[in-house]
């Protein structure tokens, strides 16, 4: 090949490689793509929310130039009105009417109860449920942490800084309702969980037991919903809102979904936050044995092991009896264990504090029934039901569910026949967290109420039902056969059904073995035939 054409081969094959190479790596990267709000909002270009804000309703009303409808919609919801009329039973429930047995009742304490209503100024029975004003949005809506409504003040928040209770150099920090009421947003699980339902009932973890702090940003292992690192679902996921009614409430629960899965963009009536409303009634692919245990046995009985598991304890009992003591300074007594965690109050009395809790098991229909003010009451009949699930085996419409039994000991009038309401948060004379003064308590809990009161004060013991329905364990921690289908096993105590395994029945064992044996008789003769014909 001459020189000169080789040369030009090679400046041509240069050309070509310098090509290539200017088209895979270019000279500058592009540009990184900007991250796009979700919201089609932005609440800091609002002028209503940039201003000052001196009070709760004052942000309401400037949330209410937009949405116009918001508070209307509330005030047609349990978690305003504190309030629902069992159609079942008739009976006037929500937590304006129901004793328990932690607090006991709202009634009579509602200026301290009211830091979880979604309100504002709820401090007594004169409280103007009608007023739009008064609905709270940041409560549900606050994205930043920072919106607080500590207890005493009626439900409201505190905007500067102010010592309470008076006198006592105690410092609450004010905060920055402008700040916050821009950057509202969706509910999370700090929203409904920290800000509410986690700590109810006096502390984190005390009544429910499958709802507490540790499911603010839980793992796997304690949640496979909620598992910040996978599904990451909130509360509204499943408990999904139209017009701020929330479904999934303890005083109408729907203890037997016969519905299949809900399909998106079909609407439809059935209540949305049932493990059936996703999963459907046959849930275990290729496993038809499992599916057929859908019928009388809920989701949550096998799936949820065991209830606090997430490192915060749950209250068991709580008796009120032995509370008054106090310490050699005066105040009033507190014990605590290993942990920190008190185990004696002289304001409450005695705890016993439990965690990785086997549930309890009960047949459930979904009827609750209550125990009410007015509803007499025997001591020789204690232990009291707070609420009882009504269900049986063979209603049809039961299936056996998980538990929470929270067993308490707590006033009631022996006179009157009837559960007490007390009056204990205040700095009133007559608030037993004050005086530790039962009578003087119990006299103006009941007046509060308008309720005729003896002035004799005894303690009954009384049991409170908890449905398990959170905390859902991966499917590889559910319970497994054996743990039901033994002696002493998990549905030990569940009546009205046989279960293999546990039970023992002379006729039909016998007919069992009798069956087996034939099995394996036939089994044997059969391979025996095989090896003698195979021989021949």
């Amino acid at each position: 090949m001459p020189p000169l054409r080789s040369a030009l081969i090679a400046a041509f094959a240069a050309t070509l490689m310098a090509a290539s190479w200017a088209a895979t790596e270019p000279a500058e990267a592009p540009p990184a793509k900007s991250k796009v709000s979700k919201s089609t909002a932005d609440h800091t270009k609002f002028k209503e929310l940039q201003q000052h804000f001196d009070s709760g309703p004052a942000v309401t009303r400037a949330c209410l130039t937009c949405h116009t409808e918001a508070s209307k919609q509330i005030h047609s919801t349990q978690h305003w009105n504190w309030e629902y009329r069992n159609p079942q039973t008739n009976q006037l429930l929500g937590k304006r009417h129901v004793i328990n047995n932690f607090c006991t009742s709202v009634q009579s304490n509602l200026g301290s109860c009211a830091s979880c209503h979604i309100g504002y100024g709820m401090k007594d029975d004169k409280f103007d449920f009608t007023s739009q004003e008064n609905v709270d949005c940041l409560v549900c809506h606050d994205t930043t942490g920072k919106y607080k409504k500590p207890g005493g003040f009626a439900g409201n928040p505190v905007v500067k800084d102010t010592e309470f209770p008076a006198g006592s150099g105690k410092i609450i920090r004010g905060i920055d309702l402008s700040e916050i009421s821009q950057k509202v947003g969706k509910s999370s699980r700090m929203t409904c969980g920290t800000a509410c339902h986690f700590t109810g009932g006096g502390g984190d973890g005390v009544k429910h037991g499958d709802l507490d702090t540790s499911l603010e940003m839980p793992d796997k292992d304690l949640d496979v919903h909620m598992d910040a690192k996978g599904l990451n679902f909130t509360c509204a996921t499943c408990h999904k809102t139209d017009g701020h009614q929330v479904p999934g409430s303890r005083y109408a629960p729907t203890a037997k979904d016969k519905d299949g899965a809900h399909l998106r963009g079909q609407a439809d009536a059935t209540n949305p936050t049932t493990c059936p409303a996703c999963h459907g009634q046959r849930p275990h692919k290729g496993e038809d044995k499992l599916n057929d245990h859908t019928a009388k046995v809920a989701c949550q009985t096998c799936h949820i092991p065991a209830f606090a598991r997430g490192d915060v304890p749950t209250k068991m009992s709580w008796d009120w009896s032995t509370a008054g003591k106090r310490g050699p300074n005066g105040k009033p007594l507190v014990i605590t264990n290993a942990d920190g965690h008190p185990t004696y109050n002289g304001i409450k009395g005695d705890f016993v504090l439990d965690e990785n809790v086997k549930p309890d098991y009960v047949w459930f229909n979904g009827r609750v029934d209550y125990t009410l003010a007015d509803t007499k009451v025997d001591k020789a009949q204690q232990p009291i039901y707070i609420n009882k699930f009504a269900g049986s085996a063979a209603d049809g419409q039961s299936l056996i569910w998980p538990v929470k039994l929270f067993r308490g000991k707590q006033a009631f009038d022996p006179v009157g026949g009837t559960l007490v309401v007390t009056h204990l948060a205040g700095n009133d004379d007559t608030a037993y967290w004050t005086n530790l003064d039962w009578e003087k308590a119990v006299g103006a809990g009941m007046a509060s109420v308008n309720r005729t009161f003896s002035g004799k004060v005894d303690f009954i013991e009384t049991v409170s039902m908890w449905p398990i329905t959170h905390m859902v364990a991966p499917k590889a921690k559910a319970l497994r056969c054996g743990d039901c289908h033994s002696q002493g096993g998990r549905l030990d105590k569940v009546e009205g059904l046989y279960i293999p395994g546990r039970d023992h029945n002379l006729l039909v064992d016998g007919l069992g073995w009798l069956a087996a044996g034939g099995v394996l008789v036939v089994t044997l003769l059969h391979g025996g035939l095989r090896i003698v014909r195979r021989r021949r």
